[in-house]
């Protein structure tokens, strides 16, 4: 049976799988800017499902979720080519039109706001904090979930502690909700690099940026060109590619503490 295409994203794409279920396939498309790169990373998908998959079973016990499954056996049939470790099978939600952004670090565009005008999201902040600071305690920014363009603004521990066990802050993250049969469920990818901001915490020193597992080479290396930020992007040269990936993988690894290479799918890009 050949599943209906619904939707596709700038990194994943949708189809309805019946019975009150969809299939979500992480493709390796890489989006910098709000452009979608020619080069896809190798294993991107895979390590973003594959970290979904982890996280939300170290939280099965304190929230639902829309997962049914990863495993190969329910995906067959599909119909669509390359599901190997980078598909979930989820059941359908009606998703809350907002993004739900934690801070535990003043990073990114919460830093930007610091400086403009010594707010987070709004709300003043001390004076004198530096970039990527740890905040007191996590703050909820929630931001409306944009159909175009950026999202936008709007008014208002435990796996933080797993993974600086590992050598890793998460610095800021966000997660998407929706309801399923009345509940409140986690949906779509759950502290991933694609959705998170990853340090190593032996590198990471207040009043610096850290860099990030995720895709910090292709930002840097675009920014280095001169590039206008416009489509159509130029193209990624090898190495870039090859860094991006290796720090998605290490990533995975580091925080789950399992081996990449064990995971259905990982590598058959690059034989």
């Amino acid at each position: 049976m050949t599943l209906a295409h619904l939707y596709a994203g700038k990194v994943r794409d949708v189809y309805g799988a019946g019975e009150g279920r969809l299939l979500f396939v992480a493709s390796d498309r890489m989006s910098a800017f709000d452009v979608v790169m020619e080069e896809p990373i190798p294993d991107k998908g895979r390590v973003l499902t594959a970290m979904t998959a982890f996280w939300l079973e170290v939280v099965a016990d304190l929230a639902p979720s829309h997962l049914v499954s990863v495993e190969a056996a329910d995906l067959a049939g599909s119909g669509v080519d390359d599901v190997a470790g980078r598909a979930m099978l989820v059941r359908r939600a009606e998703m809350l039109p907002i993004e739900c952004i934690v801070r535990g670090y003043l990073s990114g565009s919460a830093w930007k706001e610091y400086q403009a005008s010594r707010t987070m999201h709004g709300t003043p902040l001390p004076a004198g904090l530096r970039e990527a600071e740890q905040l007191p305690e996590p703050v909820f920014t929630p931001s409306t979930k944009a159909t175009t363009g950026h999202d936008e603004n709007i008014s208002l521990d435990e796996a933080a502690e797993l993974a600086a066990g590992r050598g890793i802050i998460i610095a800021d993250t966000k997660f998407e909700l929706g309801w399923i049969d009345g509940e409140l469920a986690l949906c779509d990818e759950v502290l991933t690099p694609d959705s998170s901001r990853f340090w190593d915490a032996a590198g990471w020193q207040p009043g610096t940026t850290p860099p990030s597992f995720d895709k910090q080479p292709v930002r840097d290396w675009l920014e280095a060109t001169g590039w206008d930020k416009r489509p159509p992007p130029p193209h990624l040269p090898p190495d870039v590619v090859e860094a991006t990936r290796t720090r998605y993988v290490e990533a995975y690894e580091r925080i789950t503490g399992r081996r990449f290479v064990d995971w259905p799918g990982a590598g058959s890009e690059r034989r």
